[in-house]
């Protein structure tokens, strides 16, 4: 058994923390594991300190922009101690505790990284940081009792850029790196549909979260969005504004559902031998898809008791039944295809008088 910090780091503490992602990042070309999942410890560790509740906004910051030079090779001994010292302690998960208190030798891995790998990891680390920075601008602190809303769509956009399309950014460059030849498409082409991809990940995420992002003062719903239909970010706390709101709810589920099409072309452009990076992509967008029906179907979804999460048992069924279709682009269109008429058939009937 290999107890090097870099094995314990990439492997059994890599798995506590990155939960359901971790059998993505398993399922990986061997090349690409390591700076995926340097990178995802990385960003793991500055998102834990960006929702620390417990250590004002301001603080949280300062610290977040420390670690984020630490990355980018800045120089000051005590950075890493300071974060260990202030933010790890207030950690209830033991394994959230550890990775704060490892981040000296997370980033002694990097530089044991190829020099393409260890530029890539910078860049993914410092964008996702930029997007956990302006969440702490933007947004009041989570106990004030303030709601603060993103003005227009165009923020979100930017938003779901900077904390999820630049990982299929990052995604595609790995794998122009590690596995040359696999993708046959101009690489401008496959970064745009990458981003696209991550962009429709996180609009779902926005929306599942939604009810819990108001009651920290978070509303990723454009304002100009909910005027059109009489609402204030404040209102959306109302019992009931699930009704009221769902005309924004759809239009964002009828964006996400074009990002996702964009996520099913991407994962089709992957040659069908190509097994491990398909069902790597093709697990988030089958999730993903479910979460939409379960969102057009819900109801109360701005009911923090009613979160449209897709359980752990459809999670295996879906994993169970990639297995047979990934090497075949008809099943896996028809695959896609049936969840999207699913999204689309639980749009029209919420919306049918």
């Amino acid at each position: 058994m290999n107890n090097s910090p870099r094995a314990v780091l990439l492997g059994p503490l890599l798995k506590s923390v990155s939960r359901s992602f971790y059998l993505t990042l398993r399922i990986l070309p061997a090349g690409m594991r390591d700076p995926i999942g340097l990178a995802y410890l990385l960003a793991r560790a500055a998102d834990t300190i960006a929702d620390t509740s417990l250590i004002s906004p301001q603080r949280r910051l300062e610290l977040l922009l420390s670690l984020r030079a630490q990355v980018n090779g800045a120089a000051d001994d005590g950075a890493l101690a300071r974060i260990a010292g202030e933010v790890a302690g207030q950690q209830a998960q033991p394994d959230e505790r550890a990775l704060l208190e490892s981040l000296s030798a997370a980033l002694a891995i990097l530089p044991q990284l190829d020099v393409q790998d260890q530029a890539a990891v910078r860049d993914i680390v410092t964008t996702l940081s930029t997007g956990m920075e302006f969440d702490l601008r933007t947004f009041p602190d989570e106990t004030s009792g303030e709601i603060v809303a993103l003005q227009e769509f165009s923020e979100l956009d930017r938003y779901t850029y900077l904390v999820a399309g630049c990982v299929g950014e990052f995604w595609t460059k790995m794998t122009y790196a590690h596995k040359p030849g696999t993708l046959k498409a101009a690489p401008e082409t496959m970064l745009a549909l990458g981003v696209r991809f991550g962009k429709a990940l996180q609009m779902t995420n926005v929306l599942r979260d939604c009810a819990r992002d108001l009651r920290i003062g978070r509303c990723y719903l454009p304002e100009v969005m909910l005027a059109r239909h009489g609402l204030t970010p404040h209102a959306l706390l109302q019992p009931e504004s699930s009704a009221r709101a769902r005309p924004v709810l759809f239009e964002l589920l009828r964006t996400s559902l074009a990002l996702f099409q964009d996520a099913v072309a991407y994962t089709l452009a992957i040659p069908p031998g190509a097994v491990r990076l398909r069902l790597a992509c093709l697990w988030p967008i089958m999730i993903g898809l479910d979460t939409l029906v379960l969102l057009a179907r819900n109801d109360a979804w701005l009911d923090p008791a009613s979160i449209s999460k897709v359980r752990r048992n459809d999670v295996y069924r879906i994993i169970a039944a990639s297995l047979p279709m990934v090497a075949s682009n008809g099943m896996l269109r028809a695959w896609t295809a049936r969840r999207i008429r699913a999204v689309e058939a639980a749009l029209s009937a919420a919306t049918r008088p």
